[in-house]
């Protein structure tokens, strides 16, 4: 059904040509770069991450064409300080197969709005976990950014099919995190960059205090989402006891980041799923869900009354 990891198939992985595990779709949107610099910059620049994140190797497993992860990266430039160097936000999302059906389920749907590079046009795109911050620290941002969210995202694909099986990409997140690029105007990677970034992600995944979250998309998926073709009822039961979980974790760890996280592109999902369940499931997914995703308290409320 899924990677041969999780099947413990090793022995048949000698006779595999390697696969990589991402299907992304990059789109580098200049619009507010003006015309100073020449269009086919952004088109090259494109096409390099389109190939830097799906050709390279970031797992030693082995991905069918149909087990790639789909991922979409939309990177929103600006002009930088200086010729060549831009600020950017890049929005990322990524979404895994559900069981017995053709739907697919938000993993990851997050937007990093503090991202500055330096880029010039057929610029070779290089990353080396054992050297992550380069000789030039502007240029290796782009790549350490992109990176990051790749492990970011198998590690999350890889939990949502068995407990704890994202802790080794997390953990090379956190490595490109402790040995990021550093200078004048990058950020995000450093705990006192703010209070949602890259470095808090990372940190809330791995934090032993915080692991009852890892439990969270575990079960989310494969004991909500892969259970909602065949068994729905049973579902919706494990959904609402996720959510008492979640809502007892956000009690006891108020405002953390991968509370807030989770949340993010699944309200329409959550919405869908419960509105088919009954009263008392409804009404107790309303004492909840508005309280821990705030910015779609309204939504919920609409579609669960």
């Amino acid at each position: 059904m899924r990677k041969v990891y999780f099947y413990c198939i090793l022995f048949f992985l000698s006779s595999i040509a390697s696969a990589q595990e991402l299907n992304a779709r990059v789109t580098v949107v200049s619009d507010r770069v003006g015309n100073t610099v020449s269009k086919n910059v952004f088109i090259t620049l494109q096409k390099s991450l389109t190939t830097f994140l799906n050709t390279k190797k970031w797992t030693n497993d082995v991905f069918g064409p149909n087990e790639k992860i789909e991922c979409n990266f939309l990177l929103n430039l600006e002009p930088g300080a200086d010729a060549n160097i831009y600020n950017a936000s890049l929005t990322v999302q990524a979404a895994r197969p559900v069981f017995n059906s053709g739907y697919l389920s938000p993993i990851i749907n997050f937007k990093d709005a503090d991202i500055t590079f330096k880029y010039l046009e057929f610029q070779q795109l290089i990353f080396n976990e054992n050297s992550v911050s380069g000789s030039d620290a502007l240029v290796s941002n782009l790549t350490a950014v992109f990176a990051y969210y790749a492990n970011l995202i198998i590690g999350l694909d890889y939990l949502s099919f068995a407990p704890n099986a994202g802790t080794l990409y997390f953990t090379k997140a956190q490595n490109i995190i402790n040995n990021a690029p550093d200078g004048r105007g990058i950020s995000g990677w450093k705990s006192f960059d703010g209070i949602r970034n890259r470095y808090w992600l990372i940190e809330n995944l791995l934090n032993s205090r915080y692991a009852t979250m890892q439990d969270v998309y575990y079960k989310y998926y494969r004991l909500v989402m892969d259970k909602m073709y065949d068994k729905p009822d049973e579902a919706r039961t494990e959904l609402i006891d996720i959510l008492n979980l979640l809502n007892s974790f956000n009690n006891d760890n108020p405002n953390t980041m991968i509370n807030q996280f989770f949340f993010q592109g699944k309200s329409n999902e959550l919405i869908q799923i419960l509105s088919k369940g009954t009263p008392q499931q409804k009404a107790r997914a309303l004492e909840i869900l508005p309280k821990l995703d705030l910015a779609n308290a309204d939504q919920y409320k609409a579609g669960l009354q």
